[in-house]
């Protein structure tokens, strides 16, 4: 047992999509592996273990925000030796090229958050991406099922009511979405030399302000699950 996993040694895959939604761990789970079990139950962060297509996977869901799937990060790779996280989310479009129900491959992921100053210290502006080789095979995965993918630098937001920020400033410079928990998930995973990647499903979108439902975001986007699972494989 970790702090806030009672999973066991052995009960977690090596590989772990991590939706923020702990139902939407569920769904997946029930959904798309085989014979899957419950290992965790701890404030609901829902986390199952299971096949898919004859590999061990497990899911464990996050909660929301920069705080909390870096818990769930930090104790997955250390505690249970986990090797591969694939965060598997929803995003707010910013980019007019992404539209509703899009996948996104986060390549990188910009941040207002303050973990970069206080890992690094004033004056070093690190700059936390994705695992090329993950992204590279999402990327082929997606084109083998025929799922159109966009590939780009993301923000991963302190607050989700941020009022202040200049989004129009990020959009000109090429963020084509947002969300809260990516920028945490790749800084870890380089620190710990593990691999990481986030296939996000654009949700609602900034500027024209179309939005999903929550049982909507809740049980379907299914093309991002697909592309992570076939990625998770190869």
């Amino acid at each position: 047992m970790s702090n806030h996993l009672e999973a066991r040694m052995g009960d977690i895959a090596d590989t772990v999509l991590m939706p923020g939604d702990p139902l939407r761990a569920k769904y997946i789970a029930e959904t798309f592996l085989d014979n899957p079990v419950c290992y965790n139950r701890v404030r609901n962060a829902f986390g199952y273990t299971g096949t898919y297509q004859g590999h061990r996977i497990s899911v464990q869901g996050t909660g929301m925000g920069i705080p909390s799937i870096s818990i769930y990060a930090n104790e997955l790779i250390n505690d249970y030796g986990v090797k591969k996280l694939f965060r598997v989310g929803t995003a707010g479009g910013m980019s007019p090229d992404v539209q509703l129900r899009d996948v996104v491959l986060a390549q990188g992921s910009s941040t207002d958050s303050a973990i970069i100053q206080n890992t690094f210290g004033p004056g070093i502006y690190y700059a936390p991406i994705s695992d090329f080789g993950l992204l590279d095979t999402a990327y082929h995965a997606a084109q083998d099922l025929k799922i159109p993918v966009k590939v780009g630098n993301i923000l991963a937001e302190d607050r989700f009511y941020n009022d202040e920020m200049d989004r129009q400033k990020l959009i000109d410079y090429g963020v084509v979405a947002t969300e809260m928990e990516s920028a945490a998930l790749f800084m870890l995973a380089a620190k710990y030399q593990v691999k990481a990647l986030s296939v996000l499903t654009i949700s609602n979108h900034l500027i024209t302000g179309e939005s999903t439902k929550p049982e909507e975001r809740e049980k379907s986007f299914n093309d991002m699950i697909k592309v992570a699972l076939e990625a998770a494989i190869r």
